[in-house]
């Protein structure tokens, strides 16, 4: 019977294990605590390791994971950034993602638009203390908006169909078009993106190229009152930038599920801790600023997607020395 360790396992997260380990004959055991140098050391005997995108893989934990015989790696997560690709190469280890139904990060991006065009977050705090005044939460209507999407990759692409149907005009921006969106979605240059967009939504993956991509040189060429969600890797935004755009009044809302610095501390309860993360205490006492504690993907679906996945393909690198989602 294959043996597979998994890291970070959340209550959530159990029966969709014991569904696939049962299925796939799976000895499992389970770590509830993140991956990392502190008990890297529990590897020692595992060929095939399991873990999600909180754990630490980097250069010193993969040294170790090679050294104890793991060969195989499967992230639960769709990011790998903290993943050392470069240390996976030079020991010899393979790995892959999960994916997961596009629909739980699109509905989600939709809602957070939805919910910044309309003021949702200073109507709720009015109503919280009794407050039924109109001025200042007349909102916009999306027919009348243009979407622009950054990165339509399959989030993106599910994203601007769901836009589609409020009638408003799509814009798009990828290094590689999909032929398959154009009937929905027009692609522009990232600078007329910038400049026509009253809504920008961001679902391009984090390379180098899109490393702080909003930034304070790209929101200077947005039209006043833009509207910025992003519901993909915190670290396309320029937290710095997005503040002071939001406190010179350009932006007119923003809705965020990730955020730079997040690692610690989305996912965790900080009730009676200080967080240190100065651009989140900032960014939240805003009444046009929404932030979520990176949930875009956390449906019943994707988590069970999520699981499946990397459990199949650990069973694949075994069994067939490939697996559909290996990234090399």
């Amino acid at each position: 019977m294959m043996k597979v360790i998994a890291f970070a396992v959340r209550p959530d997260e159990q029966a969709a294990f014991e569904k696939y380990t049962n299925e796939l004959g799976i000895d499992m055991t389970y770590v509830n605590e993140s991956l990392g140098m502190e008990n890297v050391a529990m590897t020692q005997g595992f060929e095939t390791v399991s873990f999600l995108g909180n754990c630490d893989l980097s250069r010193p934990v993969l040294e170790i994971l090679a050294a104890n015989g793991v060969k195989f790696l499967a992230s639960r997560s769709a990011g790998f950034n903290n993943v050392d690709m470069d240390a996976v190469r030079d020991l010899g280890l393979r790995f892959s993602n999960a994916n997961y139904s596009p629909n739980c990060v699109s509905d989600f991006a939709v809602m957070l638009i939805l919910m910044s065009i309309r003021n949702m977050k200073a109507i709720m705090k009015r109503t919280e203390i009794n407050d039924y005044s109109l001025p200042g939460i007349q909102g916009r209507e999306m027919h009348n908006l243009t979407f622009g999407v950054i990165g339509t990759g399959r989030i993106g692409c599910e994203t601007a169909h769901s836009l589609a149907g409020f009638n408003g005009r799509i814009i798009g921006y990828d290094v590689y078009e999909n032929e398959s969106i154009k009937d929905v979605l027009e692609y522009v240059s990232l600078d007329t993106l910038f400049r026509e967009a009253d809504v920008i939504t961001l679902h391009t993956p984090l390379f180098e190229s899109t490393y702080h991509i909003i930034n304070a040189e790209n929101l200077a060429k947005t039209k006043p009152g833009v509207v910025i969600v992003n519901c993909a890797r915190g670290e396309l935004v320029d937290s710095d930038a997005l503040i002071e755009y939001v406190e010179n009044g350009h932006i007119g809302g923003v809705g965020l599920d990730v955020l730079e610095g997040e690692l610690g501390i989305f996912h965790n309860n900080h009730r009676l801790s200080t967080l240190s993360n100065h651009q989140l205490a900032i960014l939240e006492r805003h009444k046009n600023v929404i932030v979520t504690p990176h949930c875009a993907f956390y449906t019943d679906q994707a988590v069970s997607d999520m699981v499946e996945v990397a459990l199949r393909s650990l069973v694949s690198f075994v069994e067939n020395g490939e697996s559909s989602v290996e990234i090399k």
